[in-house]
C-alpha cells in the first residue's frame, strides 16, 4: 500500500518499481495531489507547480568558485586518471524531440543534408512571426551547411567524446583503444528512434568504444490521465508523451529497462541491482544533454571533475554547475536560488516559478550536472523518488519530475566557474545559425576528420559528399 504524499513539501514516497506500477504510482500521486480539483485542472497548473517555498527565496550564495586556485596539479591529474582507467561514468541524453524544428530526432539531424539556408531562414521566419534572410543565416553561422562534414548531432556528440579520450590516452602515453574499451556510459533513447540510433551505433562501430560497456535505455512514454466521474484514470486513447528528464533517471533505477547489445543488435536487459552495481565502480557519474553546443569542442570538463571528485571525500553526492542566463537569448531552464527556509542552495526548474520570466532567471543550471561516487545518489533515487509536477496537454494531465531535483535528496555543492559563461544550445530555430557555428568549428579540430574516418569508415562518412 502506498503511503500518502505531500508533494509539494517534498516529502518523498518510496516507488514500487516497474513499468505497471509507475502508472499505478502516477494515479496515486494525481489522486493525492490534486484532491479537491474536480474540474478545469488546466487553470491550477501552475499554482499547484509553484514552488512552495517561492516567497522565501534569494539570489544562490556561498557558491564554489572554481578558478587557478580552487584545483591543484594533482588534482587534474586525478582527474585525468578517472577517464584513464573508466571510473567515469556517462550518461548521454538523446531522447529529445526536435519539435520546433520539424524534422525528427535531435540525435539524427544531419544539418549538411536536411537543412539548407532556405529551410532555415523559413523555419526562423515562423518562429520570429517575420521574414528572415538567408543571408542573416549565413552571416551568424559562418558556413553554409553543405559545408558541414556529414555527421548527425547524435554522431557528432558521441565522436566527440571518443575522440577526446583518444586524445588524453595518447597524451599520457596509453593506448588508446583499451582506454576507449574501459568506458561506461547509458544512452538514452526514446521509443520512435530507438531502433535507428542503436542501427547507428552498430554501423558506426559503437565510435570507438567496447559495445558490452555501452548502455541504453529507451525512455517511456505515457499517455495521460483524466478525471472521470470523480476518479483519475489512466486514458490509453490520449497521447503518448515523454515525462521528462526526471522520469529518465527514475526509469533508471528500475529492472529490465538498461540493456546492451551485440553486433547483431540483440539486447540483453539488466536488474535494477546489476546496474547499481556498475555504478560501484565508478568515482563519478556525469549527465550530458545532446543539444549542448560548447561539448562539440571539448566534451570532457576536467577542472569540472576534479573538482567533484575533491568534494566527493567531503561528502557531496552531486555537483551543479551554474552559469549566466544569455541577456540576448534567456533560456528557461533550473534557477539557481538560496531558499531561507531549507537554509541551503536549491535548483528550481522554470515552470514551478509561477511569474518569473525568462529574462529574470539570473543564473541557470548548466545541465552538466555531477554526482560522485553514483551508486549513492542512485540508490537514493531508488528509495525516495522525485516531486511530480504536473503538465495538463489536450486535456490531459502528464508529470514532468525533474532530474535536478536530486539536489533536494543528496548533499549538493553548487560551482559556477570565475568567468561565467552563458549556456549555449541547440533549442530552437534561433540557435540552429549558432548550431552550425560549432559543428564548423568541430569538423576544424586538429585530426578529427580523420580520426572520424578511421571509427566509422571513410566511405559512410564521405556519403553524400
Amino acid at each position: 500500500m502506498m503511503q500518502q504524499l505531500s508533494i509539494n513539501k517534498k516529502e518523498k514516497t518510496p516507488l514500487s518499481y516497474g513499468y505497471e506500477n509507475y502508472i499505478d504510482y502516477c494515479l496515486q500521486v494525481a489522486k493525492d495531489k490534486l484532491s479537491g480539483v474536480v474540474s478545469n485542472i488546466e487553470d491550477y497548473e501552475t499554482n499547484i507547480n509553484k514552488y512552495e517555498n517561492m516567497d522565501f527565496l534569494q539570489e544562490p550564495g556561498n557558491i564554489c568558485l572554481l578558478d587557478e586556485k580552487c584545483l591543484t596539479k594533482s588534482d587534474i591529474a586525478k582527474a585525468w586518471k578517472c577517464v584513464l582507467d573508466g571510473k567515469l561514468f556517462s550518461e548521454h541524453a538523446a531522447a529529445g524531440e526536435a519539435t520546433r524544428l520539424g524534422i525528427g530526432p535531435k540525435y539524427l539531424i544531419n544539418i549538411a543534408e536536411n537543412l539548407s539556408l532556405k529551410k532555415i531562414s523559413e523555419i526562423m521566419s515562423r518562429e520570429r512571426d517575420f521574414a528572415v534572410k538567408p543571408e542573416e543565416v549565413l552571416e551568424k553561422a559562418g558556413c553554409r551547411p553543405e559545408e558541414l562534414f556529414p555527421l548527425s548531432l547524435g554522431s557528432r556528440h558521441m565522436l566527440q567524446f571518443s575522440y577526446d579520450i583518444h586524445m588524453l590516452a595518447k597524451k599520457h602515453g596509453c593506448d588508446p583503444q583499451k582506454v576507449l574499451s574501459r568506458q561506461h556510459m547509458l544512452v538514452v533513447l526514446n521509443e520512435a528512434a530507438a531502433n535507428k540510433i542503436i542501427r547507428e551505433f552498430i554501423n558506426n562501430r559503437f565510435f570507438g568504444f567496447n559495445n558490452e560497456n555501452i548502455l541504453f535505455m529507451v525512455q517511456e512514454a505515457y499517455h495521460g490521465i483524466n478525471l472521470v466521474n470523480g476518479k483519475y484514470v489512466y486514458n490509453k486513447n490520449t497521447s503518448k508523451r515523454l515525462h521528462n528528464h526526471g522520469q529518465m533517471v527514475m526509469q533508471q533505477t528500475m529492472d529490465n529497462q538498461i540493456f546492451n547489445i551485440d553486433n547483431k543488435g540483440n539486447r540483453t536487459f539488466l536488474k535494477s541491482d546489476e546496474f547499481g552495481e556498475i555504478l560501484k565502480e565508478m568515482d563519478d557519474k556525469i549527465s550530458y544533454n545532446i543539444e549542448d553546443l560548447g561539448y562539440l569542442t571539448a566534451s570532457i570538463d576536467y577542472e569540472g571533475l576534479a573538482l567533484a571528485l575533491k568534494k566527493a571525500e567531503h561528502g557531496y553526492r552531486m555537483l551543479m554547475e551554474i552559469v549566466g542566463n544569455d541577456s540576448e537569448n534567456p533560456q528557461k531552464g533550473g534557477m539557481a536560488a538560496f531558499d531561507t527556509l531549507l537554509g541551503k542552495n536549491v535548483m528550481i526548474e522554470s515552470f514551478q516559478l509561477k511569474g518569473i520570466e525568462n529574462c529574470e532567471i539570473k543564473y541557470l543550471n548548466k545541465n552538466f550536472n555531477h554526482y560522485p561516487k553514483p551508486y549513492d545518489s542512485w540508490s537514493v533515487l531508488k528509495k525516495h523518488g522525485l516531486n511530480m509536477p504536473i503538465a495538463i496537454k489536450d486535456g490531459a494531465i502528464y508529470f514532468q519530475p525533474v532530474q535536478g531535483d536530486i539536489n533536494f535528496l543528496v548533499k549538493t555543492e553548487f560551482f559556477k566557474r570565475k568567468v561565467l559563461k552563458p549556456i549555449k544550445s541547440w533549442k530552437s530555430p534561433e540557435t540552429t545559425p549558432l548550431a552550425i557555428k560549432y559543428m564548423h568549428i568541430q569538423d576544424r579540430q586538429k585530426g578529427f576528420k580523420e580520426y572520424a574516418e578511421s571509427i566509422i569508415g571513410s566511405k559512410r562518412y564521405n556519403y553524400g559528399r
